[in-house]
C-alpha cells in the first residue's frame, strides 16, 4: 500500500515536472513571438514618425503614429504580462486592465478625428448625423469604460499589501 503511494507521488511529481516545463516552454516562445511582433511594430512606428515628421504631417498622419505607438505600447503590456505570469507562476488582472485602457484610448482617439472629419463636411447629411450620434454614443461609452478600469487599478492597488504594480516581487520572494 506504501508503494502505490510513493509510485502514485512519483508519477504525480513527474507530470507536475513536465507539465510546468511544457508551460514555460510555451510561455517562452510566446513573449520570443511577442517581442518580435514588438520589434517590427517599433519599427514600422519609426518609419511612420520619420515621414510625418519629414512632411509634417497632419491629423490622419499623427493619428496614425499615435495608434501604432499605443498599438505598441500594449504589445510591451502583454509581453509583461507573460513575463509575470512565466515568474510568478500566476495571471494578475492588472495587465490585463491596462491593455484594454490603451484598446480604449486608441479607439476614442480614432472616434475623435473621424468625428471631426465628419464635422467638417460641407455637406451635412441625415446619414452623416446618424453616424455622428452613434460616434458620441460609442465615446459615452467607452469614457465610462475607461474610468470604470482606472478605478479598477486603482482599487487593485490599493488592495494590494506592498503597493507595488503587479509582477514586482519583494525581496524575500525574489530568489524562490
Amino acid at each position: 500500500m506504501s508503494d502505490d503511494r510513493d509510485d502514485q507521488g512519483r508519477l504525480t511529481r513527474a507530470a507536475s515536472f513536465v507539465f510546468l516545463h511544457t508551460e514555460h516552454a510555451i510561455y517562452a516562445a510566446l513573449g520570443l513571438l511577442l517581442a518580435l511582433t514588438a520589434l517590427v511594430a517599433l519599427i514600422d512606428a519609426s518609419a511612420l514618425t520619420w515621414e510625418a515628421l519629414r512632411h509634417l504631417g497632419g491629423a490622419d498622419q499623427i493619428l496614425e503614429v499615435v495608434d501604432r505607438l499605443l498599438f505598441l505600447l500594449m504589445l510591451i503590456e502583454i509581453l509583461h504580462t507573460v513575463r509575470v505570469s512565466m515568474r510568478s507562476g500566476k495571471l494578475t488582472c492588472e495587465p490585463f486592465l491596462i491593455v484594454g485602457l490603451i484598446a480604449s484610448i486608441r479607439r476614442v482617439l480614432v472616434i475623435t478625428l473621424q468625428s471631426s472629419e465628419i464635422t467638417h463636411a460641407k455637406d451635412w447629411s441625415p446619414e452623416k448625423q446618424a453616424l455622428f450620434q452613434a460616434s458620441m454614443i460609442e465615446l459615452g461609452v467607452l469614457a465610462g469604460l475607461i474610468l470604470t478600469m482606472v478605478f479598477a487599478i486603482f482599487m487593485l492597488h490599493r488592495a494590494r499589501d506592498d503597493g507595488k504594480p503587479a509582477g514586482e516581487e519583494s525581496a524575500e520572494h525574489a530568489g524562490s
